[in-house]
């Protein structure tokens, strides 16, 4: 082998062979599919160019399943335009806040499920993790909430309460 022929296979060697390529290519359009699957304003919080958007944007108004699977190639390539990585990133940021908002739901539904039930503890536990609460206001929308359900009336005041545990746990954290 001659110096030229080495040289020519040292380029080669540091160029990614074409399965290589492709499983690349195939992930930035599995990425860009999960894309299609957030909302606008949550496509809007990512950093992504504007054609990225516009062709996601598109894929929303396809009905077609075959069109759909073309625009999806499509996805794809616009998105070899992107540094793949960045965008998983900010897209796993923003399934973690999802979770988060998720888990916080859950936690204040769970306290005004218990407040309802009226177990004098939970009420009390609440006042000492939440020291700012009006304390007056808590109880009232509590006892009104209460009536609604032993009346079985529709759960206006629950859904009150649900929102001030809401702010004041928001406010707290």
């Amino acid at each position: 082998m001659n110096d030229q022929d080495q040289e020519h296979d040292l380029e080669f060697d540091d160029l990614p062979s074409k399965s290589q390529r492709k499983r690349e290519m195939h992930a930035l359009q599995a990425l860009g599919q999960e894309l299609t699957e957030l909302s606008d304003s949550q496509l809007l919080s990512l950093d992504l160019p504007s054609e990225v958007l516009e062709a996601i944007q598109e894929m929303h108004r396809i009905r077609q399943r075959e069109a759909r699977r073309r625009h999806l190639q499509f996805i794809g390539k616009v998105m070899r335009k992107v540094d793949g990585e960045q965008v998983r990133q900010q897209l796993d940021n923003l399934n973690a806040k999802h979770s988060l908002n998720t888990q916080r739901q859950h936690q204040v539904e769970n306290w005004r499920d218990q407040l309802i039930d009226g177990n004098p503890d939970t009420l009390q536990q609440f006042i000492s993790d939440h020291p700012d609460v009006d304390i007056q206001h808590l109880r009232q929308l509590v006892r009104m909430a209460q009536k609604e359900k032993s009346q079985a009336k529709a759960p206006a005041h629950a859904r009150k309460l649900f929102r001030y545990l809401r702010d004041t746990v928001l406010a707290h954290q």
